[in-house]
């Protein structure tokens, strides 16, 4: 499909070493420019601007440097015979899908370690089974502020990163990672200022209370972005270890010295956070050491970036705002007894919890199928003439039809392998958790299941859709679910029962699998469209 190329880049056209080098890399980022708008944009995205046009190259701004780029791309672009591409063999092909299964598998096993650390000795980094309501009230929503304030920036970050890092640009991936880690610095200490002022002024929580809620919130916030930098960079068994020594740590103040467990997590928190930022940053550097040494342009405009980043942002708002929603629905249910605006429910949290676990392979085998389809479109866009393109449309349609449904299989097999286990360790008494036996918690058990199963559907469209740089099509497939999550959820909470929140979960996953297929349909079916797009 992409039958135009660089025979060589002319030294008669182009006399100066950087100017050629600079035409490579517009050429690796747009394969075929149609005019100097194109190569203008292009240079504004790998971070050029008029100054830099003028010092390095004389020119008055950056129109003048692409007309002297298109001007040597019109005389050196040719077209070549097209070259069939030979198939990854069977061993590589293998030992790439393992790898990008564990990747996604890991990206969990902070979460399986959390879940573990509770099972065995009653707390982790941020929880304890036997805390007071108040307490557990007020922990949970300084976990769940953290995630939806920080979930846009974690997926800014991350997008934007991978992008400089696919380019080898290293200084850009570690300026604009940071550039996004310091707004979500900012960000958490504004909500950290506006959460004190709006609780002085409608007391919605006792300071006490609104203390240990702000402390959670701010030390978790840090280690969220510190860990999408290490997920970045490919090192999430770091900060799985990160976790498990976080853990450790808060086994030997609360369990040998004996401090209390607050006192004893916030210690653990703190340093986790700081050690993650620090980690994280020493990672990036031993990165940009690696890797080739070019030209360190300038971050683009930060008004580009940041419109550019938008639709990534408001993904990750939406989507942690929806893994949430139902929690907060079903805690702010005012039935018997409501101290405050919001009450922990553990009956309803203990379901979700456990639940959360049927994320961990599924996530595997979506890494590994997004891969597969990336590397196979890799292939056949060179193997495919331009008459074939319907050809490989339908091919693509149908072969991700084909894993849709193996994923729904295989998450309905891993449901019941769960529950199963579940049942296993509740009836003989190993966690001293009643699970099954309480009505609310298997219920919330069941279709929290169901749910986290059906999202893993909606978290291969995503990706996918990343992978085509179609950022808004996923975007608007996770905020309309979560609408239906937040009217189905309050209404049946509101009229039936507060458990009854979790239906809102339910809906919305599907919703946001359904609309998110029908987005990857739509994708296949334009494919060399979005293709060229994605260039």
């Amino acid at each position: 499909m992409n039958s135009m190329t660089i025979q060589q880049l002319s030294a008669r056209s182009i006399k100066k070493p950087e100017l050629r080098e600079l035409c490579t890399q517009v050429l690796e980022r747009t394969k075929n420019p149609h005019d100097i708008y194109e190569i203008t944009a292009t240079l504004e995205s790998i971070g050029w601007n008029d100054k830099m046009a003028r010092d390095r190259f004389g020119h008055k701004d950056l129109f003048s440097l692409a007309e002297e780029l298109w001007d040597f791309i019109k005389n050196e672009l040719h077209i070549v015979p097209m070259v069939k591409t030979e198939k990854m063999s069977t061993l590589k092909y293998f030992l790439e899908s393992m790898r990008s299964f564990l990747r996604g598998t890991i990206f969990a096993l902070p979460m399986a370690v959390s879940v573990i650390s509770m099972l065995t000795l009653r707390f982790s980094l941020w929880s304890y089974e036997n805390l007071t309501v108040s307490l557990a009230t007020s922990i949970s929503i300084g976990t769940i502020l953290s995630f939806v304030v920080v979930g846009g920036f974690t997926q800014a970050l991350a997008r934007r990163g991978f992008m400089y890092l696919g380019q080898n640009l290293g200084y850009m991936a570690r300026k604009t990672a940071f550039y996004f880690v310091r707004l979500g610095f900012y960000c958490a200490i504004a909500v950290t200022i506006g959460f004190y002022v709006f609780n002085w002024l409608f007391k919605i929580f006792p300071w006490s209370m609104a203390s240990i809620i702000i402390l959670y919130y701010f030390f978790l916030t840090v280690i969220w972005l510190s860990v999408t930098i290490m997920y970045m960079l490919r090192k999430e068994i770091v900060f799985t270890g990160l976790i498990t020594a976080g853990i450790g740590l808060v086994f030997v103040l609360f369990i040998l010295l004996k401090i209390d467990i607050i006192i004893s997590q916030l210690i653990a928190l703190s340093i986790v956070s700081v050690a993650g930022f620090f980690i994280s940053r020493y990672y990036f550097y031993q990165t940009e050491k690696m890797m080739e040494k070019g030209i360190a342009p300038s971050l683009p405009r930060r008004s580009l970036m940041l419109y550019s980043t938008m639709p990534y942002f408001k993904y990750g708002f939406f989507y942690f705002l929806f893994l949430n929603l139902d929690r907060i629905i079903a805690w702010s249910t005012n039935e018997t007894y409501m101290p405050y605006i919001i009450w922990f429910r553990g009956e309803y949290e203990l379901g979700l919890d456990f639940a959360l676990l049927v994320l961990i392979l599924p996530m595997g085998f979506v890494e590994v199928i997004v891969n597969e389809i990336m590397i196979k479109i890799l292939v056949d866009q060179k193997n495919f003439s331009m008459n074939e393109i319907p050809t490989m449309n339908n091919i693509y349609k149908k072969f991700h039809r084909k894993w849709t449904i193996f994923v729904s299989l295989f998450g309905i097999l891993n449901g019941i392998i769960l529950f199963l286990f579940i049942r296993y360790i509740d009836y003989h008494n190993i966690i001293h958790l009643e699970i099954l036996g309480n009505r609310v918690t298997l219920v919330v058990l069941i279709l929290a299941i169901l749910s986290y199963s059906i999202i893993s559907l909606g978290l291969l469209n995503c990706l996918i859709l990343f992978s085509f740089s179609q950022p808004q099509m996923a975007g608007h497939s996770i905020m309309v679910a979560t609408a239906v999550n937040a009217i189905l959820g309050f209404v049946l909470s509101r009229w039936v029962d507060y458990y009854w929140a979790v239906i809102g979960l339910v809906i919305g996953s599907i919703v946001f699998a359904v609309l998110s297929f029908k987005r990857v349909s739509e994708v296949f079916s334009n494919l060399d469209y979005y293709l060229y797009n994605a260039q």
